[in-house]
């Protein structure tokens, strides 16, 4: 039986008035306790997460402690944590939608154990306020009032503490009630948590704060704003080692006086010394909400065991449920070189009746993960693997990633299997079966081996292990097979690639940058991939798999099926595009995915291939991103992927690595299930999970691809940070002018895929001049834009032109910031095409300059880790003394947004500086 009440909620209007509402209120005889201990779980519905049934004691934060110690309510060593419906909504209405997401993201995380309960609806939890009783002592006698109810509803089975920094609080309900105890959050820690050193010294470092804060104020009434140290005192500091200069650290913003112009906050951790490797890539992690934390126990327990004393093997159970392949199939890989976590094979042989059969075979990894494991939750959370330019950071546990789903050479691996038969000539499909397989790799090829074979160079042999110890008679038949079958894929691929071209796919440009590992799992080679045909033929037969897996899925649940749609771009995108297309002479027609394709196709300069590549980098960039969704969520005109023209598309082929496939193996699955009329065993998502777990993935997805952009970038910036730009050769390379803004151009480096800008006036006012021979120099003078070009004209009347695709010579050096991320700055030296003096270095590819890139940058750092191992343990006691800088002056900020004109703002889903391909499909 409901109770209704009236709630009463004054609130205050941009005007400045107050505006009473009266809202009708409801309350119920129960609500879900989500207690191990509850007497009645059926009355109280507990089917959500519940609290550990190994605790000594459940703690209930007041409204306080949730504001200002969340971060440390996080650690997940802190267990049986019950957030009280009041705490949160003060959290909502004082700390704003970022901090109260922040907290509902921690009660919806299934490996943190707390839970949130709904007081203000419970019939004999719910206080109404009294007359004239402030609306802080309120929330903590709400909150008491509940900690009570709840004790006595687990039958007084469970001690719970109620913290709080209220002393008044504490001293009034310390012993009202036995077994509910109220101490301070300080006194918790210390008692209970004594080992925990991260969240003492985050107390630590907090309550600090708030005294510096209080102490602030008191010295400062009556003035606009507390005065924070002058530089002097700062610099003081930093000599006498008070203060630690230049550090990344993470703080915590907990307020903003709107009298002054700085926040208050406070410490949180450091992540280490500005410019060191280690401490920028623990920054670009944190900017980009990436936790590589180790898997625990708890998952690593859930892992299968593959040791030399007890060998992982193929079950009975499984040989009898799957189809086999091993006898009769060949399957292998082709993937870079150095590839651990190999997530599918191919295979393509003769059927009796003269047709082909095309096989698409994948790791089985929902084999190992149940849904709803350890495992499980932890590789939804992660939802990606996380790769940077020299490391990656797993979605799963080594055992699988890297080993048992792995689908490695010579070894028995479980599979999903795509097979589909194809006409012998025309290629097109006759009939398609999915199922589970049990597969033996052949051969674990690399890309360049692959098509060296493809190629007709057989030599590539010897670097192929699976031919070393074949006799000569074996090993001639083997490769004969090996080489028709790489040959029928791809002309398979082709074929399947001509019929997407006919419906306008797309081919855009991009650069995929790919680390190279040694034997020791040390950075070797920062490479980019090369263009190689079976590059295509592989991303061919994959695209294919995931077409005909979102079509099974959808057809069998159509409204909670997860796809992966590209809408079209929006046709103002293409402005920037068309214009410089048209300042070449090409029209690129917008209209449709094929109408662009074949503009695209067309707009070829015989003279200079590199137009068409930028061309085609500004329509990637124009595009917008696909997303995965949910069928349920909207139309199906709405499923179309415009990029790779498919009516339907979905993610299948790499479950290693990501989550989203990992939902669709398990649809897939189900799919199989429902067509043999058999029970459907695990739970799909309704709808409405799915469509909420997809806005996971892609946030997780944008996180990754920015976080390799950043990562890419470092490098670079590392690399030539210790050039010296005047001298080193190096430095000095040639570009490519691809957009025009007020005061400068946008400039392409193929030689090692950066994107920049360019001054052509500087903060002097000065302008760019140049003589004859081409070489640059600043003068007294203006600039004026048009539409495809912007001329430098000084006050001596000397002028210089620059036009989109013109050849110029730029000076590559790195502008540091003590605030932000360093980044390439670009110095136009000569309005002429960079001639290198040496023939051989100019025709290098970029690979050899970025593995030259990495192998420095991984040099220099390792010295520099040597240099600074005597003084590591040195400041450790100053990481608690941090204190706010002064500020810099106005005129700087806005110095800082007049050079954002410049930047490429466009870039921010495109190809990029790091030259990383960021328009996926």
């Amino acid at each position: 039986m409901l109770q209704k009440r009236e709630k009463v909620l004054l609130l205050r209007t941009f005007q400045g008035r107050t505006l009473r509402i009266v809202r009708e209120h409801y309350l119920r005889p129960s609500v879900p306790c989500n207690s191990p201990l509850c007497p009645q779980p059926a009355t109280c519905r507990n089917d959500g997460k519940l609290l550990s049934s190994d605790v000594t004691h459940y703690m209930i934060p007041d409204w306080k402690v949730v504001q200002d110690y969340l971060e440390i309510l996080e650690f997940p060593e802190l267990k049986g944590i019950i957030f009280m419906q009041t705490a949160c909504q003060t959290v909502q209405h004082q700390r704003g939608r970022r901090q109260y997401n922040k907290l509902r993201n921690l009660l919806k995380d299934t490996r943190h154990d707390c839970i949130l309960f709904a007081n203000e609806f419970q019939q004999y939890c719910y206080l109404p306020r009294e007359r004239g009783e402030s609306m802080e002592k309120w929330q903590t006698r709400s909150i008491y009032n509940a900690a009570v109810w709840y004790y006595h509803h687990c039958q007084d089975r469970m001690p719970i503490l109620m913290v709080t920094e209220d002393e008044e609080a504490i001293q009034q309900y310390g012993s009202e009630t036995e077994g509910v105890f109220v101490i301070s959050f300080k006194n918790y820690l210390d008692n209970f948590w004594p080992d925990l050193k991260a969240a003492h010294e985050l107390c630590d470092s907090i309550l600090q704060s708030r005294r510096e804060r209080e102490n602030e104020s008191q010295e400062s009434h009556g003035k606009e704003y507390a005065e924070h140290l002058p530089l002097e005192v700062l610099e003081a500091g930093i000599k006498s080692g008070r203060y630690i200069q230049d550090f990344r650290v993470v703080v915590r913003i907990d307020s903003w006086e709107s009298t002054s112009v700085y926040p208050n906050g406070h410490f949180v951790r450091v992540l280490g010394r500005i410019g060191d490797l280690e401490g920028e890539i623990a920054t670009i992690l944190v900017e980009n909400s990436i936790s590589v934390v180790p898997f625990s126990e708890a998952q690593m327990c859930e892992m299968p065991v593959n040791t030399p004393e007890n060998p992982w093997k193929v079950s009975p159970e499984e040989e009898r449920e799957r189809k086999d392949l091993r006898k009769t199939h060949l399957v292998f890989s082709i993937d870079p070189k150095g590839c651990e976590d190999v997530d599918d094979t191919l295979s393509v042989r003769t059927l009796n009746n003269g047709n082909l059969e095309l096989g698409v075979h994948i790791a089985d990894v929902t084999h190992f993960v149940a849904p709803n494991s350890y495992i499980d939750i932890e590789a939804r959370t992660r939802a990606t693997t996380y790769y940077l330019a020299d490391r990656r950071y797993d979605m799963l546990p080594s055992i699988l990633s890297a080993d048992l789903c792995s689908l490695l050479g010579g070894v028995d691996r479980y599979a999903v299997s795509v097979i589909w038969e194809l006409d012998k000539t025309s290629y097109e499909i006759k009939k398609v079966w999915y199922g589970r397989t049990i597969i033996r790799s052949a051969y674990k090829l690399f890309y360049e081996a692959a098509q060296e074979l493809l190629d007709g160079n057989f030599n590539i042999v010897d670097d192929i292990p699976e031919f070393r110890d074949l006799d000569e008679k074996s090993r001639q038949a083997k490769l004969e097979e090996l080489v028709w079958a790489i040959g029928k894929l791809t002309d398979i691929a082709r074929h399947v690639r001509a019929k997407r071209n006919r419906c306008g796919a797309l081919e855009l440009e991009g650069v995929e940058v790919r680390v190279q590992l040694d034997e020791k799992k040390n950075i070797h080679d920062l490479i980019p991939k090369q263009p190689l045909e079976v590059h295509e033929t592989v991303a061919e037969c994959m695209i294919l798999a995931n077409h005909w897996v979102a079509k099974k899925i959808w057809e069998s649940f159509p409204h909670q099926a997860l796809l992966r749609q590209h809408p079209p771009p929006h046709q103002e995108f293409f402005s920037e595009l068309q214009e410089c297309a048209k300042a070449k002479g090409f029209f690129i027609d917008t209209r449709s995915n094929k109408t662009l394709a074949d503009s695209l196709d067309n707009a070829n300069d015989p003279n200079d291939p590199i137009v068409n590549r930028l061309l085609r980098s500004m329509a990637t960039q124009a595009m917008s991103n696909a997303l995965y969704f949910s069928t349920g969520s909207c139309a199906e005109e709405e499923f179309h992927h415009y990029g790779l023209a498919l009516d339907k598309y979905t993610h299948f082929t790499s479950p290693i690595r990501r989550y989203s496939d990992i939902i669709v193996h398990r649809l897939l699955m189900a799919a199989i299930s429902k067509d043999k009329k058999m029970e459907i065993k695990d739970s799909l998502f309704s709808n409405k999970d799915l469509e909420e777990l997809c806005r996971h993935i892609n946030n997780r997805n944008r996180a990754a691809q920015h976080s390799q952009k950043q990562s890419t970038e470092l490098f670079q910036c590392m690399y030539f940070k210790d050039k010296d730009p005047e001298n080193e050769e190096r430095c000095i390379s040639d570009g490519v002018i691809y957009s025009i803004r007020t005061n400068g151009v946008l400039v392409f480096i193929p030689r090692f895929g950066i994107k920049s800008a360019a001054y052509l006036k500087n903060k002097d006012g000065l302008v760019i001049s140049c003589g004859p021979d081409g070489h640059s120099e600043w003068k007294p003078g203006s600039l004026q834009r048009f539409q495809n070009k912007i001329t430098s004209t000084t006050m001596g009347g000397e002028s210089v032109t620059f036009h989109l695709f013109d050849h110029v010579t730029v000076r590559i050096s790195v502008q540091a910031s003590r605030c932000h991320s360093d980044r390439i700055r670009l110095e136009i030296i000569s309005n002429k095409p960079y001639l290198t003096p040496d023939a051989e270095l100019f025709h290098q590819s970029s690979l050899v300059l970025k593995s030259d890139l990495v192998k420095e940058v991984t040099r220099s750092v390792e010295e520099a880790q040597l240099a600074q191992e005597v003084k590591v343990n040195v400041l450790q006691e100053d990481y608690q003394k941090y204190c706010q800088t002064k500020g810099r002056s106005l005129y700087a900020l806005l110095e800082e947004i007049r050079d954002l004109a410049l930047l490429d703002v466009s870039n921010s889903y495109g190809i990029t500086g790091s030259s990383i391909i960021m328009w996926t499909v």
